[in-house]
């Protein structure tokens, strides 16, 4: 779920060092690498590096550079995994000028394409799916570019949500099927495309709209065009991201995140979720909002009863199960006393791996509670997602492998509920066939295209 960030001034005046505070706010999205992309007398310059935006690219540096289109990225691994040559963005000089892209997604016909492309003699760089839609584009030597990006788009499949420099305009590209989100913000002159409309809060700038599913944005000096796209029979906008993966400041597809979660624990509540004169307590901080809007539905006591140590990151996008493991120990203590001879109602957003959940509990009862209640604000996650969440395999996913009573003796709880996909729905606001929910209930696009990323 890597996150995306563009920018292009009008009057030119330097945007580096606004796509460098953009992916500061998109972190959340990915913690392996960060890079950006610009463009100088005709070529591509590329700046990135593993680890956190800090880490990786230096302000100082980047706020020197007088370029007025740039493009960024952060990134979480899923297809062609954590190697230094897959950061992103990628770029190349090839026939028709310089060309440089950032992608947030997964193309379920990767591998393919990929075969397809080696056969005419491509020479991959990199192992990432990012990297097929440069190599369309550069087998299409005759094209114009913006021509040839089209094209490329047309012969992929899967989740892409992009920003794409060409010669002196930024492109901003949505799958017609709107898995990833995308929006776009203003601050005068200047223009901007964020996986996520938090992120123009930190520059100034004022969200315009969301790029709808299957549009092309050309952003230049005439300011925004608009290239559609035929539109398909249905949306699939990715649920996880009002679950989990966004941050709650943000808005998509014009629902707000943090309404959303409260409504999600709100929801739980009104399935009985919480026993009377119990308190309530939220994993943080993904579960938190939901946790208060399960408590003000119940009328229960709220509680910050789990403190998180925010010198550790999120768990649950960190590459191995050993490490994921090692982060739950440092990362989550319970506040003393709170818990004292009551019952403790957990609200947490997902229950993917399991990894947290059962310490938790275990940590919650050994701190004083009389039981320990799991709430989940979403549906059991059983199928593994080909779009760009880092779950591949039925194998990894507690819900597939145990019913919800066999998953609750797992992690040791008292009881263990979640919401149902129509209660999921219509909290979010949106109908079911407006929505991704395949990691609930297997509602795949097409059976064929899960079976094509396999082995890529």
């Amino acid at each position: 779920m890597c996150g995306v960030f563009g920018a292009y001034s009008t009057k030119g005046s330097p945007v580096l060092e606004d796509i460098y505070l953009g992916l500061c706010a998109l972190q959340h999205r990915g913690q392996l690498s960060a890079g950006v992309a610009w463009t100088d007398d005709g070529t591509v310059r590329i700046k990135k590096g593993l680890g956190l935006v800090h880490e990786a690219l230096s302000q100082n540096e980047l706020a020197k550079i007088d370029a007025h289109a740039a493009i960024g990225h952060v990134r979480y691994a899923t297809a062609g995994g954590t190697r230094p040559e897959n950061c992103q963005p990628l770029g190349a000089d090839y026939a028709q000028g310089p060309i440089a892209i950032a992608h947030n997604g997964n193309l379920t016909n990767a591998r393919a394409l990929a075969a397809y492309l080696a056969y005419k003699g491509a020479i991959f760089q990199t192992t990432c799916d990012s990297e097929t839609i440069l190599q369309l584009i550069a087998h299409q030597p005759g094209a114009v570019p913006l021509e040839a990006l089209e094209t490329a788009l047309s012969k992929v499949e899967g989740a892409y949500s992009l920003v794409v420099l060409l010669n002196d305009c930024l492109i901003a590209a949505r799958d017609p099927w709107g898995f990833r989100p995308l929006a776009i913000g203003r601050r005068g002159e200047d223009y901007f495309v964020s996986s996520e409309s938090c992120a123009f809060d930190i520059i100034g700038a004022e969200m315009v709209r969301d790029v709808e599913p299957g549009e092309i944005l050309v952003i230049d000096k005439r300011g925004i065009i608009s290239r559609k796209r035929p539109p398909k029979p249905r949306h699939y906008r990715c649920a996880f991201e009002y679950v989990y993966f966004a941050r709650p400041d943000s808005v998509i597809d014009g629902r707000s995140v943090y309404r959303t979660r409260k409504e999600l624990g709100a929801t739980l509540a009104r399935c009985g979720g919480c026993p009377k004169n119990a308190v309530v307590a939220g994993m943080p901080d993904s579960g938190t909002l939901a946790a208060i809007g399960l408590a003000e539905e119940a009328g229960a006591d709220f509680e910050a009863g789990v403190v998180r140590n925010r010198y550790v990151g999120r768990t649950f996008i960190q590459p191995t199960q050993r490490v994921r493991e090692a982060g739950v120990k440092i990362k989550l203590n319970p506040q003393p006393g709170i818990f004292d001879g009551r019952e403790a109602v957990i609200v947490d957003d997902s229950l993917v791996r399991g990894t947290t959940a059962g310490r938790i509990v275990s940590m919650i009862r050994g701190s004083g509670a009389a039981k320990v209640h799991m709430r989940i604000a979403s549906p059991p996650v059983r199928f593994p997602c080909y779009y760009g969440i880092d779950t591949p395999t039925s194998a990894e996913l507690m819900a597939a492998q145990m019913s919800v009573p066999e998953l609750c003796r797992k992690i040791d709880a008292d009881s263990l509920e979640y919401i149902s996909c129509d209660e999921l729905c219509r909290a979010i606001g949106l109908p079911k066939d407006e929505l991704c929910t395949a990691c609930f209930d297997g509602d795949y696009l097409e059976e064929e295209e899960k079976n094509d990323l396999l082995g890529f």
